[in-house]
């Protein structure tokens, strides 16, 4: 695995459980992270995201906590202040059919819980490495759920990109 200077990064964690939030916290300021603000309240979360830079969003998703509308926020909203921000979801919802729907959603990285410091730096280094173009449909905008393009397809490409 690479390592990235994460001096710069400003994260915003969005997540139920305060020993969590704690937890990614202490992890990121060992990554060197400067910038962290964590929330409990998708709301206050909102609040942050508009009012300061941030480039990347680690969102939970409970059933007591709506990461999904959230994520749904940040991509679709007219006031978003980054629709294109990279947005890992980190959840206990492991089953394929969660996974499908963040993606849907547009996710960037999807981590499952119970969380290591090496798995959230992996997928850090997913998001800085395999960066996608991001898809504008009619009911989707977010990253290219697509993860391995076949070059090969010869028909005509329906998707538009944005940018």
């Amino acid at each position: 695995m690479r390592s990235y200077n994460l001096e710069h990064l400003s994260i915003l964690v969005l997540e139920k459980h305060l020993l969590v939030r704690k937890l990614l916290t202490d992890v990121f300021s060992e990554f060197g992270v400067p910038t962290v603000q964590s929330t409990p309240d998708p709301d206050v979360a909102w609040q942050i995201f508009k009012q300061f830079s941030i480039d990347l969003i680690l969102s939970d998703w409970t059933h007591d906590l709506d990461g999904m509308g959230f994520l749904r926020r940040v991509r679709q909203d007219p006031e978003s202040a980054d629709p294109f921000v990279s947005v890992i979801v980190c959840t206990a919802n492991t089953e394929y059919r969660h996974v499908c729907f963040a993606r849907d959603v547009g996710m960037t990285e999807y981590l499952a819980k119970p969380v290591s410091a090496k798995t959230i730096y992996s997928r850090i280094c997913a998001v800085i490495e395999n960066q996608r173009p991001f898809i504008r449909a009619a009911d989707f905008f977010g990253p290219d759920r697509r993860r391995h393009r076949d070059d090969l397809f010869g028909g005509i490409d329906r998707r538009q990109r944005a940018g």
